[in-house]
């Protein structure tokens, strides 16, 4: 393991964030004395972001509470309107404008729980690339900026080579993504200095290309790329998906008490990663929990389900979920506030049907996943199998309490209220 000078980057690498970079001596050295403007771009696809992008997001608190410099959170207004293609195998959905402003002013909120914002020189900084991207003029733009590109290059890259070798489209707006993503780099450093871009190893070609670009165009400063790994559990799945769908970083569209769940049911070999990579814990620390087996495993799963939860929504709404969980699967009892969600008295009334009930409750995707629980025996109302996928529920069912329990499994359980 290379020893480096700046805490961030001896950070970074004790704790399993480092994919690649493309100048480690130099980054170092520019991170030891303070002065590395690094900057992570979040397109505006939907009203949150999802623990996909919490890597990055944890690489921009690092890099502030290290003293290496300062961390801008780029919003992608503009470049949302084309739709990156790296990692997808079709063309992205197009959005109009007013959803784009609408998704980026939802997920904003985040970044709040992550980076102080201010007038400090190590103070965050959050600019959205729409404010030069969208006044651009294009034949202007290929005169300045598409001139220094190689269409030979540009089919090398993954985010291209991939569509390509599987006979898949790629349109032509996709194809100028990589060149607005690299311009936003020039872009940021003449504006405020920026000379880091960090991401997913799936954004290692377009942020190289923004270097050469930086290069091409006059840019003084040598500018560096460092990228983070794209994870998977254990077992290969892709992290941070559930049968549900995404896990979601807004409250609005995920709970804090299934956002503490989706923590509590990390795979056993996976605690001591997570721990490192979403929890400010000391190492130390960490390694204590990383050697309990057996019941202890599932005390350091609830640390990390705590400490991962604290850090999104605060240290309150945490020790609730916490103590919400602790209730439910160790005193049998029904919290009152697990999470809730409203169905129309007239529904129960006229008999819901269990597969939709499950659906509603956004315990599972699909009519077609609930009825593999039920034939697995996985799908409960009221702590009783669903043994058959034309069950209905009714409002006899809500009991004294006014609530109906659905549980997928042991660990999930949500309380549909009619109203």
């Amino acid at each position: 393991m290379t020893a480096f000078k700046s805490d961030f980057l001896n950070t970074l690498q004790e704790r399993g964030f480092i994919h690649q970079c493309s100048d480690f001596e130099g980054l170092d050295a520019l991170a030891a004395k303070g002065e590395a403007t690094a900057y992570v771009g979040y397109d505006c696809t939907a009203p949150s972001l999802h623990i996909g992008h919490l890597l990055s997001i944890m690489m921009l608190r690092w890099l502030q509470t290290s003293g290496a410099g300062k961390p801008i959170a780029l919003m992608g207004g503009g470049t949302t309107r084309i739709g990156d293609p790296s990692g997808k195998d079709e063309t992205r959905v197009l959005r109009t404008v007013e959803e784009i402003e609408a998704n980026k002013e939802s997920i904003k909120q985040v970044f709040a729980e992550f980076l102080q914002f201010g007038e400090r020189k190590t103070d965050a900084l959050m600019v959205d690339n729409a404010e030069w991207l969208a006044p651009l003029n294009y034949i202007g733009f290929l005169r300045d900026v598409g001139r220094h590109f190689s269409v030979n290059r540009m089919l090398t890259m993954d985010s291209a080579k991939l569509r390509l070798d599987r006979d898949q489209e790629l349109s032509f707006i996709e194809f100028n993504y990589m060149l607005l993503q690299a311009y936003d780099f020039v872009e940021l450093n003449r504006r405020y200095g920026c000379n880091l871009q960090m991401g997913g190893s799936d954004q290692w070609g377009n942020i190289v290309t923004g270097i050469d670009l930086g290069r091409r165009m006059g840019v003084k400063e040598q500018l560096y790329a460092l990228t983070c790994p794209l994870l998977t559990t254990a077992s290969g799945a892709k992290m941070g998906k559930t049968a549900a769908g995404a896990v979601w970083l807004n409250e609005a569209q995920l709970s804090a008490y299934d956002y503490w769940q989706f923590w509590r049911n990390t795979e056993d070999a996976d605690v001591g990663r997570f721990l490192k990579l979403f929890t400010f814990l000391p190492l130390d620390e960490i390694a204590k929990l990383e050697s309990l087996s057996g019941a202890g495993i599932n005390e350091a799963k609830k640390v990390l389900a705590t400490e991962a939860t604290a850090l999104l929504h605060g240290r309150e709404k945490a020790e609730a979920a916490a103590e919400t969980a602790r209730k439910t699967f160790e005193q049998g009892t029904l919290a009152d506030d697990l999470p809730t969600v409203e169905i129309p008295r007239a529904d129960l009334d006229a008999g819901l049907g269990v597969l939709t009930a499950f659906v509603k409750a956004g315990l599972v995707a699909s009519n077609s996943e609930a009825r593999r629980q039920i034939q697995g025996g996985g799908l409960k109302v009221n702590d009783e199998a669903v043994t058959s996928d034309k069950s209905t529920i009714s409002t006899a069912d809500a009991g004294a309490k006014g609530v109906i329990k659905l549980s997928l499994g042991k660990k999930k359980h949500v309380l549909l209220k009619p109203v």
